[in-house]
């Protein structure tokens, strides 16, 4: 148990970095007073520019992937790692969906999932997570779509990797593992909610396209 909490607080204090929120500092101004409200890459382009939206990305991809692989280096000769990295990928989301520095008001967390299905280490999830997130966006021109499709995919995939003997763990922890990664994918959900209403009116933004 001791592992999982010390996992989660990795995770946390690697999100809380809101990269997005110290650009615009920067630029003296808060960027959740401006567009959609929300400190992700997404808002990023929107209100600070590509070239800090794409920084942001990077960035907040990176955050997680760094906060895992402290977790392998700490906890690399347990039966589990596979397990733990996903409480420091949860960990992190939250860290980064709810930073405590910034009254909780974060982004939606899903760079950082991207991060997480990187650094889980398995270039089948990685390959379907960039499918399942770029073939939406380029159809819909909706990156609200895409990034719920890329949380679904990571946990529709690591559940059929999962039960045929991928990760080398007991029932009992892959379970676990897939219930972890069902709250990501739920709190991705709820993040979006906003979105989701917007695109079930029709007046979801749209990117990538030109408006004619």
């Amino acid at each position: 148990m001791m592992s999982r909490i010390i996992c989660l607080i990795i995770g946390y204090l690697f999100g809380t970095f809101q990269t997005s929120y110290f650009i615009g500092r920067a630029r003296g101004l808060d960027i959740r007073e401006f567009g959609s409200g929300n400190a992700g890459t997404t808002n990023a382009m929107r209100v600070l520019g590509k070239k800090s939206g794409w920084i942001t990305v990077i960035i907040d991809i990176l955050k997680c992937i760094i906060a895992v692989i402290i977790t392998w280096l700490i906890f690399r000769k347990s039966g589990y790692v596979p397990l733990l990295k996903i409480y420091t990928s949860l960990g992190a989301v939250l860290g980064h969906d709810f930073p405590a520095f910034l009254k909780f008001r974060g982004g939606k967390g899903i760079a950082t999932t991207a991060g997480m299905i990187i650094a889980f280490g398995d270039w089948r999830l990685i390959v379907l997570g960039v499918a399942c997130f770029f073939i939406p966006v380029l159809i819909t021109h909706h990156v609200s779509v895409g990034s719920l499709c890329l949380s679904v995919s990571f946990l529709v995939g690591t559940i059929l990797c999962g039960q045929l003997g991928s990760y080398g763990m007991p029932q009992n922890l892959l379970t676990e593992m897939y219930i972890l990664i069902a709250a990501i994918t739920a709190l991705a959900f709820f993040q979006h909610r906003g979105n989701l209403k917007r695109l079930a009116e029709g007046t979801e933004r749209t990117v990538w396209v030109r408006k004619k």
